[in-house]
């Protein structure tokens, strides 16, 4: 339901107020007190009425539900012949901000912006454009004798200048309907007359001026005085100021309203503003309730970027083990009874076999022992493992001096052995260069002709303690073991090629060689899939453990915006009175909790940023924490979920406020 225009010729034929029989009751504990009675009343358009009486005697409860402040109890209160009782807030808000201007004792100025700013408010409200707004809100203060204070703010205004701003802001839409509460009440003599001097103006450019009033000098000032006593009109009468006036108030919105979608971005950024403005007002209290969503963000980015950061050093090391690779061991698979008799099956024919397959790179056989090697005086247990040529293509393996095994070291069944590190600390710890040196490895001996890089990954052959010696493993079968079979091989898979498809390829062939299954496949893949799945689901655990803080943060920002709300009623009140909408006091506060926790949010990251790159200068090369972009994607998210989810109890409280109630609160 809507109201008429007041300039249209229908509306000019009806009242512009009747109220008919009003009653105004309040609840105090278990009684019910009743402040208006029967009050029966016609206000026609362009009037300038002064309602007086006695404090308590119910004039500025009267006001409040002449201005759609507040709603009577019983009775039927109508604008230009329609109920106010069958609006919704909305349109009681409309009514409001399009045809109300309110002047109230106190100026329920807003304190953290200007003069300018503040009488621009309802025109924000109304939709009306912006370049447009300025213009007007300036253009006013100026006709009010304020020029030099557009900047200033309420704190810098004298009481006088303060409730000119306070007129101004009631013109600013066009204030058909001026509402003034005790307009002098909080003035001295001079600024008093002016204000009343502004009013009689406005009444004669065609305003209706509604004025409560406690003063009789004042109220002889109108043209139609309304007594009121214990919540009763006992006089109603004409001052000899009494004319009816024909001026009309210019219309202003209908020149300078824009687009709907427009006037939503507009209300938008003005409650932007206002949270950026509330949150500079109290930067501590800001910043305390930032800091859950701060340290939850700091933490979920943070243990994310350890488990990224940990997973890739665990798949570099296990990259020492060959990248793609399936090992192929001797034996029936553990558990199956067969086990005890089914060994010595792998031949090195069976690895060539393999190595002969399209989607193999490479393959090498390999057959493991433990002997005493000899070098002069020194002698210890040692391992050591019969290879192939294509060893170090296949392991990982690097050497950092020397060479490796060729086809003619396998052919020829040649006596060349590489050492890893542990070996040569313990057989040459003071010759930097063993090669060409000579270890007796049981009965036969061996020439060093490779030594193999340090491997501290902590997987691989390389990784063990004790000292490993490498020979080609047609070598070690004649000459060492004299057997006939392999332990295992190794072979290493393109990596265009999916792995599990490789490996399902080699167990056919395998079985259709044997005619068994006697044989065991470990794909290197598997390891990496279940190192994956592990990292991933302890960083999963972990950062469940920090989004703990998340939820607690925004908790605390609830609380805090909820004691926010509370703090400022009165402005809540104000922007209720000159027009806000529900939807707008909603959309301010929900905002500003957004703002907050999008702010702790990026600090958070920051903070995890910070905390990576400690990490990484004590860490070094051997560990590093890789930022996850999806985790801190997910992190920012995060964060402004929880400020529209804990943001929303304390906006729609906001929202809810009923405005007469919020404007009584300082």
């Amino acid at each position: 339901m809507s109201i008429q225009d007041p300039t249209t010729n229908a509306a000019m034929e009806i009242p512009l107020m009747q109220v008919k029989g009003v009653i105004k009751e309040f609840k105090a504990g278990e009684q019910i007190i009743r402040v208006l009675h029967d009050i029966n009343l016609t206000i026609n358009q362009g009037e300038m009425v002064a309602i007086i009486g006695q404090s308590g005697s119910g004039k500025s409860t009267l006001m409040n539900i002449l201005g759609c402040l507040d709603q009577a109890s019983a009775g039927d209160y109508q604008i230009f012949g329609q109920s106010v009782s069958r609006l919704e807030a909305d349109e009681l808000a409309k009514l409001r901000r399009e045809h109300f201007g309110f002047i109230f004792q106190r100026y329920h100025l807003l304190g953290d912006i200007n003069a300018r700013d503040n009488v621009a408010v309802p025109a924000v409200y109304a939709g009306m454009d912006g370049q447009a707004r300025s213009q007007r809100a300036e253009q006013l203060l100026t006709d009010l004798g304020l020029a030099d204070k557009v900047g200033n703010r309420p704190s810098q205004l004298s009481g006088g200048q303060q409730q000119r701003v306070s007129i101004a802001r009631a013109l600013m839409n066009g204030g058909d309907i001026i509402l003034a509460d005790e307009p002098t009440g909080a003035l001295d003599s001079k600024s008093g007359d002016d204000v009343m001097q502004i009013l009689q103006d406005l009444n004669a450019r065609g305003h209706t001026i509604i004025m409560v009033t406690h003063d009789p000098n004042l109220a002889a000032q109108a043209e139609r005085v309304i007594e009121l006593k214990d919540g009763y009109v006992i006089a109603d009468y004409k001052t000899e100021h009494y004319q009816q006036t024909q001026a009309q108030p210019e219309p202003i919105l209908d020149k300078n309203r824009k687009s709907a979608f427009s006037s939503f971005i507009d209300r938008l950024f003005e409650a932007f503003k206002m949270s950026l403005l509330a949150m500079r007002a109290h930067k501590m209290r800001t910043l305390l309730t930032m800091l859950g969503i701060i340290i939850g963000i700091a933490s979920v980015v943070s243990v994310v970027g350890l488990g990224k950061g940990s997973q890739a050093q665990i798949l570099t090391n296990i990259s020492s083990l060959g990248t793609n690779t399936i090992t192929i061991s001797d034996g029936y698979p553990y558990g199956d009874p067969r086990r005890s008799y089914g060994d010595d099956n792998l031949t090195p024919q069976d690895a060539q076999a393999v190595a002969d397959q399209p989607y193999v790179v490479s393959v090498s056989p390999q057959l493991d022992s433990n002997t005493n090697v000899r070098y002069r005086n020194i002698q210890e247990a040692t391992s050591v493992s019969g290879v192939g040529k294509d060893y170090l293509n296949v392991s990982g393996e690097t050497l950092i001096q020397g060479q490796g095994f060729d086809e003619q070291s396998i052919l020829r069944r040649t006596q060349d052995i590489i050492i890893d590190n542990n070996a040569k600390q313990t057989f040459f710890p003071d010759n930097a260069n063993p090669i060409g040196e000579v270890l007796l490895i049981g009965s036969v001996p061996g020439r060093v002709i490779g030594v193999l890089a340090p491997n501290d990954s902590g997987f691989g052959r390389g990784s063990l303690d004790s000292p490993t010696l490498y020979m080609p493993y047609t070598t070690m079968m004649s000459r060492l073991i004299g057997s006939a079979y392999i332990e295992s091989f190794v072979a290493l898979i393109d990596d265009n090629i999916s792995s599990s498809a490789a490996e399902s390829a080699i167990s056919e062939l395998m079985i259709s060689r044997h005619g068994t299954d006697d044989f065991r496949i470990r794909n290197s893949d598997s390891i990496r899939q279940t190192i994956e799945s592990t990292t991933a689901a302890l960083t999963l655990l972990i950062s469940s453990i920090a989004i703990i803080s998340l939820v607690v943060g925004g908790i605390g920002v609830m609380n805090i915006m909820l004691v926010s709300v509370t703090e400022r009623t009165n402005e809540i009140g104000v922007r209720m009175a000159v027009g806000a909408r529900q939807s707008d006091i909603m959309q301010q506060f929900l905002i500003e909790a957004v703002l907050v926790c999008i702010l702790g949010g990026l600090l958070g990251i920051g903070l995890a940023f910070a905390i990576g790159e400690l990490i990484n200068r004590v860490g070094g090369d051997s560990f590093k924490v890789i930022y996850s972009p999806t985790s801190i994607i997910a992190a920012f998210v995060c964060s402004t979920l929880i400020g529209i989810i804990f943001g929303f109890l304390p906006a729609r409280n906001a929202a809810k406020l009923d405005p007469v109630e919020a404007l009584s609160r300082d």
